[in-house]
C-alpha cells in the first residue's frame, strides 16, 4: 500500500474514532434525563431502556478499533530500510498493544448494570484504570529510543576504542575500498551469490544465500562506521535478515533494481529442452526461458496476488469453518434439548459428518481438477451455505443427521481444493507461509464465532424461535454472500483474470510474463498439465502408488493428536476447574493466539532453514513434557497451575502448513500434487476421528488413561519424523550414487529416454 492511501487510511481512522467518540459522549448525555438517574436509582429519570448493551458494543468497537490501529503500520515497519532487529524491536512494541487489548476483553464481564454503581463500581474502575494505563504505557514505549540509542551508543564507544586502535595499527583505511558483498553484473546490478547441485537446479532445491564478507571486509566495515560515528555522520548499514522474508524466501533485502530473475534449469540449453511446458498449459504464451525482471516488479506484484489470492483463501477459510463448527455455540442454548436430542445423537451426529467430509475429499478434489478450483469452490461454498442455513427449519433427529452428513459432503475437498488453487499463483518456497495465514483464518475463527454467537443467541424468542435457529440462519446467509462473491472474485490461473465485470484483468502482460516465468524456474512440473485438465484412473493409480510421500501421510495420521483431546475438552475442563461460561470463553482465546503466532514462526523457519522433519520432532517434544504431567499430575492441584499447562500445550506451533507445503513440494508433478492434497487431508481428517475417541467416559474427569495414550502416541511421533528424515535422506544418497556413477551421455541418454515421472526422476531429490 503505497504512502498516499496509508495516510488516507490512518486519516480514516482517526475521523471514525472521533466520531465514535462524540457519539459515545453524546449517548451517555441523553441516556436518561436527568442525568443523575443514570447512577442514583432513587431519580425518577426517564432513561433508554437496555441502555447497557450499549457499553458491551462500546467495548467491542474499542477491542477491533485498537486491534486495527496496531496492525495499520506493520506493513510500513516491514518496508523500512532498517536491520531485521530493528525491525522486529519495533513491531514487538507494537504488539505490547495486545496486552491492552487483553485487558479490555476482560473488562467486559464486569460490565453488568448493577443497582447502584457509586457502591458497586469498583472492580470494573480497577479494569478501566488497567486498561488506560497499559494503553498510556504502549503509546509511550517509543519515546524510549533516543534513551536507549544513547545509551548502547555509550557502551558500545567504550568497546570499540581499543578495537579501533589495534584495526588502524594493522590497515590503514583511507586508501582501501568499501567491500562488495554480492557479485556484479556487467551493468553494475548486485546478483544473489546462488549454491545448487546440477542435479536440483530449478527442481525446488535451490538453496539462496548471500555472500558473507571475509573477516577482514567486516573488519574495515565497522572500522568505517565508527570512525563515521566519531566524525557525527550516520552509515549505512549492511541490509540484514528481515521480515520480509516471512514473504519471500530471501536472507536479505533487495534493491529494487537488482534482478530477480532467480537460476532454474532453462538457463542450460541442454536441460532446458526437457523442462518445456506442456503444450496443453494454459500459461504457456507467457513463458519466455530469456525473460528477466526486478525485485522492483516482483516484490509489488507478489503483494498484489496476496490481496487477490491468499486474503479471499483466509475468507473462504473462515467461511467455512463458521458453519462446520458453529453447532458448538448452537449447544450452548439448549439445541439439544429443543429438538429432543442426547449426546450419543450429538456424538453421533459428529462422526456422520467427519466421515462424509473425509470420503468427499478426493473426488471433490478430482472435480475441481477438471473444471478448475475457481469454478468448484464457489459452487462448493453455495451449496453448503444453503443447506447450513436450512438448519433454521430442523425438527428432529433425522433433519440433523441429514444436513450434517450433506454440509460434511458439501464441504470435504474444500481444503485440498483451495491448496491447489494457490500452487498456480506462488512458488514452492512461497506457499507454506500462505498456508499458514490459511490455517490461521481457521484460529481467528475461533475467537470470532463465540462472539457473534454471543449476540446471534441472543436473539431467541424472535417471532418465536429459539438463537440456534437464527445462528444456523445468518451465518449461512453470511457464508452464501462470500461464495456469490467468490464466483467474481475467483480466476482460473495468472494469465486468465479478465472476464465480463472485469474486462481489464488484474494484470498487465508484463506482471503476466513475470508471474509464469517466476513459477516455472521455480518449478517445472506446475506446466505439464492444464488447469482444467481431468485426472485419469491411470493417472490417479500411480499417484495413490507414490509410495515416496506414504511418509508425510503417516506424519498426517498423527502429528498432532497429542494437542486434540485436550484442544476438544478446553471448555469442559475449564468448567470443572471452576471457571464459569464467561470466563471459560475469554480463557481459551490466549492459547488460540499463541498457537497462531507459533505456527506462523515454524513455517517461516521450516524455510529458513530447509527443514521439516526435524522441527516436526522439535513440536512433539513441546507436546511431549505437557501430556506426561496431564497424566501425572496430582489431583486437587490448584486450578490456574492446570490452566497454565493446558494452555502451554495448546499454544504448540502446529507444523500442519509446513507439511502441507513438504507434500506438495515432494509430488513434482500436478496430477500427484492433486491427489497428495486430498490424501494427506484425508489422513488429518483420520486423526480428528482418532483423536475424538481417546477420552472416554469412564475415564473422567482427569483422563489418566487417556493422557498415557497421548504420551505414547507423541513419543511414536518422534519415531515417524526421524524414520521420514531417514527415509528421505537415503533416498537422495540413493540417487546420488547412481547419478555420479553415470558418465556424462549415459546421464544424456537417460534424459533423452526415460519413461520416469515426477519424483520418480533420478535428477529429483525430496526435500526433508
Amino acid at each position: 500500500m503505497s504512502v498516499s492511501n496509508m495516510r488516507v487510511v490512518y486519516i480514516a481512522m482517526i475521523v471514525l474514532v472521533a466520531v465514535w467518540g462524540i457519539g459515545q459522549g453524546t449517548f451517555a448525555l441523553v441516556a436518561c434525563i436527568p442525568l443523575e438517574g443514570f447512577w442514583n436509582p432513587s431519580v425518577h429519570a426517564k432513561c433508554v431502556p437496555n441502555a447497557h448493551i450499549a457499553w458491551y458494543i462500546s467495548a467491542l468497537f474499542n477491542i477491533v478499533t485498537d486491534i486495527i490501529i496496531m496492525v495499520l503500520p506493520l506493513p510500513v515497519i516491514r518496508k523500512l530500510n532498517l536491520p531485521g532487529s530493528q525491525k522486529a524491536f519495533l513491531i514487538g512494541i507494537f504488539s505490547v498493544g495486545f496486552l491492552t487489548v487483553a485487558i479490555s476483553a476482560m473488562r467486559i464481564k464486569f460490565l453488568t448494570l448493577l443497582p447502584d454503581p457509586t457502591w458497586s463500581n469498583f472492580e470494573p474502575v480497577l479494569w478501566s484504570l488497567a486498561e488506560l494505563t497499559s494503553a498510556i504505557t504502549c503509546a509511550s514505549l517509543a519515546t524510549l529510543r533516543p534513551l536507549l540509542t544513547r545509551l548502547s551508543k555509550k557502551r558500545a564507544r567504550t568497546s570499540d576504542t581499543e578495537s579501533v586502535a589495534q584495526m588502524v595499527a594493522t590497515d590503514k583505511l583511507a586508501d582501501k575500498s568499501f567491500p562488495q558483498f554480492d557479485t556484479m553484473d556487467p551493468k553494475g546490478n548486485v546478483n544473489t551469490s546462488v549454491t545448487a547441485s546440477v542435479l536440483s537446479i530449478g527442481m525446488r532445491a535451490v538453496d539462496e544465500k548471500t555472500t558473507l564478507p571475509s573477516d577482514s571486509e567486516t573488519t574495515r566495515d565497522i572500522r568505517q562506521r565508527i570512525l563515521e560515528d566519531q566524525a557525527g555522520s550516520s552509515a549505512t548499514q549492511r541490509p540484514a535478515t528481515n521480515l520480509s522474508s516471512l514473504w519471500r524466501r530471501q536472507t536479505t533485502s533487495k534493491r529494487p533494481g537488482d534482478i530477480a530473475t532467480q537460476p532454474s534449469v532453462f538457463d542450460d540449453p541442454q536441460l532446458a529442452v526437457y523442462f518445456q511446458p506442456s503444450d496443453k498449459y494454459e500459461n504457456r504464451h507467457r513463458f519466455d526461458a530469456n525473460f528477466r525482471w526486478t525485485w522492483a516488479e516482483e516484490i509489488p506484484l507478489i503483494r498484489k496476488i496476496d490481496w487477490r489470492v491468499t486474503a479471499w483463501s483466509c475468507l473462504a477459510f473462515f467461511a467455512l469453518d463458521l458453519d462446520r463448527s458453529n453447532i458448538s455455540q448452537a449447544n450452548t442454548d439448549n439445541f439439544l434439548e429443543d429438538l429432543g436430542l442426547d449426546t450419543n445423537d450429538y456424538n453421533l451426529g459428529q462422526t456422520v459428518f467427519r466421515v462424509s467430509f473425509l470420503l468427499a475429499e478426493l473426488p471433490s478434489q478430482l472435480i475441481s481438477k477438471k473444471i478448475g478450483p475457481d469454478r468448484w469452490i464457489p459452487a462448493q461454498m453455495i451449496l453448503w451455505s444453503i443447506v447450513s442455513a436450512s438448519q433454521f427449519w430442523l425438527n428432529g433427529r433425522s433433519s440433523f443427521l441429514a444436513t450434517r452428513a450433506i454440509i460434511g459432503l458439501l464441504q470435504g475437498g474444500f481444503i485440498p481444493d483451495v491448496i491447489l488453487y494457490m500452487s498456480y499463483f506462488f512458488k514452492s518456497t512461497e506457499l507454506p507461509f500462505r498456508l499458514a495465514l490459511f490455517w490461521m483464518a481457521n484460529r481467528l475463527t475461533d475467537v470470532i464465532a463465540p462472539l457473534l454467537a454471543y449476540g446471534l443467541l441472543r436473539l431467541r424468542g424472535y417471532h418465536g424461535y429459539e438463537g440456534w435457529r437464527w445462528l444456523f440462519l445468518l451465518e449461512g446467509v453470511l457464508t452464501l454472500v462470500i461464495g456469490i462473491w467468490s464466483v467474481f472474485i475467483m480466476v482460473p490461473s495468472p494469465t486468465q483474470t479478465k472476464a465480463l465485470w472485469r474486462p481489464n484483468g488484474w494484470f498487465t502482460e508484463h506482471e503476466e510474463k513475470i508471474m509464469v516465468n517466476r513459477i516455472l524456474r521455480d518449478d517445472p512440473s506446475k506446466s505439464d498439465m492444464h488447469n482444467r485438465q481431468a485426472i485419469t484412473l491411470k493417472m490417479l493409480w500411480e499417484s495413490l502408488c507414490d509410495y515416496d510421500l506414504w511418509p508425510i501421510y503417516m506424519i498426517g495420521l498423527t502429528f498432532s493428536i497429542p494437542a486434540g483431546p485436550p484442544d476438544q475438552y478446553l471448555t469442559l475442563t475449564l468448567r470443572q476447574l471452576g471457571f464459569d461460561t464467561f470466563d471459560t470463553n475469554l480463557l481459551s482465546i490466549p492459547c488460540q493466539v499463541a498457537t497462531t503466532i507459533n505456527m506462523l514462526i515454524l513455517t517461516w523457519i521450516s524455510e529458513k532453514i530447509n527443514q521439516r522433519a526435524l522441527l516436526g520432532i522439535l513440536v512433539e517434544l513441546w507436546l511431549l513434557p505437557c501430556v506426561i504431567a496431564l497424566a501425572v499430575i496430582p489431583s486437587g492441584v490448584s486450578r490456574w497451575a492446570t490452566y497454565a499447562l493446558v494452555i502451554v500445550l495448546l499454544s504448540y506451533p502446529s507444523p500442519h502448513p509446513m507439511q502441507v507445503g513438504w507434500a506438495s513440494r515432494n509430488s513434482n508433478t500436478v496430477r500427484t500434487r492433486t491427489v497428495s492434497a486430498a490424501l494427506y487431508n484425508m489422513s488429518v481428517q483420520l486423526q480428528s476421528i482418532i483423536s475424538a475417541n481417546i477420552y472416554r467416559r469412564d475415564d473422567r474427569p482427569e483422563y489418566r488413561r487417556g493422557n498415557r495414550a497421548l504420551v505414547g502416541v507423541a513419543s511414536l511421533n518422534v519415531v515417524i519424523y526421524a524414520a521420514a528424515k531417514v527415509y528421505y535422506v537415503w533416498r537422495n544418497r540413493q540417487r546420488d550414487r547412481i547419478w555420479d556413477a553415470m558418465s556424462p551421455e549415459e546421464r544424456q541418454r537417460y534424459l533423452d529416454t526415460t519413461t520416469d515421472k515426477g519424483s520418480k526422476r533420478l535428477d529429483f531429490r525430496f526435500a526433508s
